[in-house]
């Protein structure tokens, strides 16, 4: 469980985090949803600690994370899967040098468990006969996968995931959600999702929340989002459905 309290930042005096309190659950996808700028990211790299924050408490179960020191922060971060935007893999390594990386990072483990920790892993994903490829060699999809394997090499306790299907096509996309969500009960981790698409929420969405313009303004589920009174929230969905229906080709 990840809790955070009150939670503010700014950078040069603009105010982009607002207040915001909320309980990301354990075993379950939690998704902070919103428009592109809304606030999504910088509280999501606020939580993991990549930005320092003005004022709150951001709790990793009984631990409170922002008051911690380098060494203790990093013991946490240990414990961390991110899967970044654009999968952010290391384009000099190979498929199986990018998924031992957090192993070699963080553990002492022999080359052989590595070796054994990385293949476990890319099997979790259903990568095969890609190891000694480069993350050039590989499709959006691939990418993703592998992104997703280095990601939970570690075993972690707690997933953060940044726009995870950004850049896929849709078939792509669902089967990308249903790993995290696999991953995420199989494992019983603490997944966060960030993620301005629609169809990944009623997909996905066991905990929701939306921020618009740093503050969070609703917390639901997919069941509960069609049915909400809160207009920035209700913007939100209609424009994304009116986007959806302008994409669609003609019949």
């Amino acid at each position: 469980m990840i809790t955070v309290k009150n939670l503010n930042k700014s950078f040069n005096g603009k105010k982009v985090l607002k207040d915001i309190s909320v309980t990301f659950d354990t075993g379950k996808t939690n998704l902070i949803i919103g428009m592109s700028g809304s606030g999504k990211t910088v509280l999501l790299k606020s939580i993991v600690g990549l930005y320092e924050i003005d004022s709150g408490e951001i709790w990793f179960e009984n631990t409170l994370f922002n008051t911690l020191d380098f060494i203790d922060k990093k013991k946490i971060r240990s414990e961390i899967g991110m899967l970044f935007q654009g999968s952010a893999l290391f384009d000099s390594l190979t498929v199986e040098q990018n998924v031992r990386f957090p192993l070699d990072m963080f553990t002492n483990k022999s080359p052989k468990e590595k070796n054994e920790r990385v293949n476990f892993c890319l099997n979790r994903v259903n990568i095969v006969n890609a190891n000694k490829l480069f993350p050039a060699e590989l499709s959006g999809g691939m990418k993703k996968r592998v992104a997703i394997a280095r990601a939970i090499s570690l075993n972690p306790k707690y997933l953060l995931c940044d726009e995870p299907n950004s850049g896929l096509d849709p078939i792509t996309a669902i089967l990308i959600d249903a790993l995290i969500k696999e991953i995420t009960e199989e494992y019983s981790m603490t997944t966060i999702v960030n993620t301005h698409d629609m169809n990944s929420v009623m997909e996905i969405g066991e905990k929701i929340i939306f921020i618009s313009n740093g503050k969070k303004y609703w917390e639901g589920n997919k069941n509960d989002i069609l049915h909400s009174d809160c207009g920035p929230l209700n913007d939100f969905v209609f424009a994304h459905s009116l986007a959806k229906k302008l994409r669609a080709p003609d019949k």
